[in-house]
């Protein structure tokens, strides 16, 4: 779980129903996560006193996934129409709702070289290749893993191009290729399971500037890891980090995720503000590419910090008004409000009526 300032902060996303995204806001001391809004002032004459400039993080963005129940692409939404809602408290409009569009990102490729998906990762090569310039742009950052024998890293942040990133997967998969041609290769003991390896690429990539996903080439199949599903989604939501799956299927249409992956796996990305796709192993590209549109089509959607609320967990909720979509919010980290800032008479108070009113339904943590 990330922490900040000394106190556990993270964000949990249980979806209800449709038409609404709910996740549990996290709050604690430190910084990150929010917007800062200033007060400008002008410079003072030779007779004026000097002024201060206040300037607060106070504003919180969070990536939200819009898409029909279909899990394919809607026509714009307006902002106007975007709810929040905070410990089933009354809703609010956000300050300002906006297409993702090219923010940039800092992705992370899994891949699962230990199951069904090994039909996939041949082509895999030209496929990711494929995604820069256009998909994959020079502000974005980009990292490729494998999970085999061991989780093989090949690229750490890096903003490349096509011949790059074919490289890098080149290398990350070198070992299960080689041991894939020879016929007397032993069989590897698996040092990493799905669940692990998926943490530990959750931790590097919010390590990373942009907005934060992971994408995983997987069935969702773990023997035996020491984190369990509900682990990864807590650390992904608290890091901030959207999950997507990739996962193979003979007869997708990659339209409507089957049930050929783990239940779990698609809990973990969907409550962590992604979902799972599927291919039949001969339109990598075309899924590849849908999934950075899902990305790059997210909203973000800004609202004020609510100063009085406490450190911990709070329900969050997003709804769109006359809309069935499927909604999934990614997690954020944000600072809560400090006491002796707030006490301190220097200290401009941000008008009550923008504050978003909260619920009795948070779960407030203490210090640790």
């Amino acid at each position: 779980m990330a922490r900040f300032g000394g106190l556990g902060l993270r964000w949990e996303m249980m979806a209800r129903g449709i038409g609404a995204g709910l996740c549990v806001l996290g709050l604690a001391a430190g910084s990150g996560g929010a917007v800062s809004r200033g007060e400008q002032v002008a410079p003072p004459t030779q007779d004026e006193p000097i002024r201060t400039l206040h300037v607060y993080a106070n504003l919180m963005q969070i990536p939200v996934l819009v898409l029909s129940l279909y899990h394919t692409q809607l026509a714009p939404i307006p902002g106007g129409r975007f709810s929040v809602s905070i410990d089933s408290g009354p809703p609010f409009r956000p300050t300002h709702v906006r297409p993702e569009g090219d923010d940039p990102i800092s992705l992370s490729i899994l891949l699962d070289a230990r199951g069904p998906e090994d039909d996939l990762l041949p082509k895999m090569q030209d496929a990711i290749a494929g995604l820069a310039p256009l998909f994959l742009q020079p502000q974005d950052r980009i990292s490729i893993y494998a999970l085999d024998c061991s989780l093989a890293q090949s690229l750490n942040g890096g903003s490349v191009g096509p011949a790059e990133l074919k490289r890098a997967v080149d290398l990350a998969l070198r070992v299960w290729a080689d041991r894939r041609k020879s016929w007397h290769s032993p069989r590897c003991q698996q040092a990493l399971q799905l669940r692990d390896a998926l943490s530990l690429v959750v931790e590097k990539t919010y390590s990373i500037p942009g907005r934060h996903v992971v994408l995983a080439v997987t069935d969702g199949s773990d023997k035996g890891s020491k984190h369990s599903w509900d682990d990864v989604r807590i650390l992904a939501q608290a890091a901030g980090v959207a999950i997507f799956g990739l996962a193979y299927d003979s007869i997708s249409t990659g339209v409507v995720p089957n049930r050929n992956f783990e239940d779990n796996f698609n809990s973990a990305c969907e409550l962590s503000g992604g979902t799972v796709l599927t291919t039949t192993g001969r339109g990598e590209a075309q899924a590849l590419k849908k999934f950075l549109g899902m990305v790059r089509g997210r909203y973000i959607v800004e609202f004020p910090r609510p100063v009085e609320s406490a450190p911990g967990r709070h329900d969050f909720r997003i709804t769109i008004a006359k809309s069935a979509a499927f909604i999934r919010p990614a997690g954020i980290s944000v600072p809560a409000a400090d006491p002796a800032v707030l006490e301190d008479p220097m200290t401009v108070r941000p008008d009550a009526s923008e504050e978003p009113a909260e619920g009795m339904g948070g779960v407030p943590t203490k210090p640790q």
